[in-house]
C-alpha cells in the first residue's frame, strides 16, 4: 500500500469552511498529530510518498479531495472550490509515475472525499462539492476497468465520507442523519453515537479500524461489534472540517 500525504500548511487556519463555525488552530498543534497519524499509517505497512507542501494552501493537506484511485487508473478531480483547485497539479505529477492519469474537466467538479468505494462500485455523494458532470465523467473514465458508479443523495455535511465510510468486509459505519444507509450493498450497518455526528469517518487497514479519539462513545460501538480499533487525536484537524479519510490517497495493489 502506498500512502500520499502532504505536510501542514502554515496558512491551515484560513482553509475553506461549510457546516463548521471557524475557531482559532492550532497550527502547530495540527502538525504533530498529522505526523503521528502519518506515523500510524506506516505502522500499518504503507509506505509513504510526501507530496510538494504547498505552504499557500490551506486546504492542501487534505489529498483525499485531488483524486480518486484504482489499481489500474488514478482520476485527476476537479475540487468544488476554485481555490483548491491548484492542490491538484503535483498530485498529478506524483500519481503519474505509477498511474495512468485521466482528469475531470470542466464544467464537472469532484471532491476524492465524496467518492466511497465498496467492492467494485463506487458510491458519490451528491453533495455541493461534486456534480452531475463530475459522476459521469468518473463513472466514464471507470467503467472500462469494470467498475460502476452511483450517485448517492446525502445533506447536512460536506462529503459523503463524512457521513458514512466502509468497514470491511461488509460492513458500514454511518450517521443515518445525513445519508441513508441502505442505497448500499452491505451486510451490516453500525450507527455512530447520536452525540458524535462527525464519528462516521473512519480508515481501514486489513482487520483494524483508525477512529478518532474524539467520539469514544462510537469507538465503543465498533468494538462492541467485534471491530479492532486504533483511536487518533486529530481534534485540531477536525476544526479544519477534516477527519481520517481525508489526509491521505492510497493505493494497493
Amino acid at each position: 500500500m502506498i500512502a500520499w500525504v502532504r505536510e501542514v500548511a502554515p496558512s491551515l487556519a484560513q482553509c475553506e469552511l461549510t457546516f463548521l463555525e471557524r475557531e482559532p488552530i492550532d497550527v502547530a498543534r495540527a502538525a504533530r498529530q498529522h505526523q503521528r497519524y502519518t506515523a500510524e499509517l506506516a505502522a500499518l505497512g504503507c509506505r509513504i510518498e510526501w507530496l510538494a507542501p504547498l505552504p499557500q494552501q490551506p486546504d492542501g493537506v487534505f489529498v483525499e479531495d485531488t483524486a480518486v484511485l484504482v489499481p489500474e487508473l488514478a482520476v485527476l478531480t476537479r475540487p468544488g472550490v476554485g481555490a483548491r483547485r491548484g492542490e491538484v497539479e503535483s498530485v498529478a505529477a506524483a500519481l503519474g509515475r505509477h498511474l495512468p492519469v485521466a482528469c475531470i474537466e470542466a464544467p464537472a467538479t469532484l471532491e476524492g472525499g465524496d467518492v466511497l468505494r465498496i467492492g467494485r462500485t463506487f458510491y458519490v455523494g451528491s453533495s455541493g462539492r461534486s456534480n452531475p458532470q463530475g459522476v459521469g465523467q468518473l463513472a466514464a473514465a471507470l467503467a472500462p476497468h469494470g467498475y460502476d458508479v452511483h450517485t448517492v443523495p446525502m445533506h447536512g455535511c460536506l462529503h459523503l465520507k463524512s457521513a458514512c465510510t466502509a468497514i470491511a468486509p461488509g460492513r458500514l459505519l454511518v450517521n443515518p442523519e445525513w445519508v441513508d444507509a441502505e442505497q448500499f450493498d452491505v451486510a451490516t450497518v453500525i450507527t455512530v453515537d447520536e452525540s458524535e455526528p462527525f464519528a462516521a469517518n473512519t480508515l481501514t487497514f486489513g482487520d483494524v479500524t483508525l477512529v478518532s479519539a474524539a467520539y469514544p462513545r462510537t469507538r465503543a460501538r465498533l468494538a462492541a461489534a467485534g471491530i479492532a480499533t486504533r483511536a487518533l487525536e486529530v481534534d485540531e484537524l477536525h476544526k479544519a472540517e477534516a477527519a481520517l479519510t481525508c489526509m491521505s490517497l492510497l493505493l494497493g495493489r
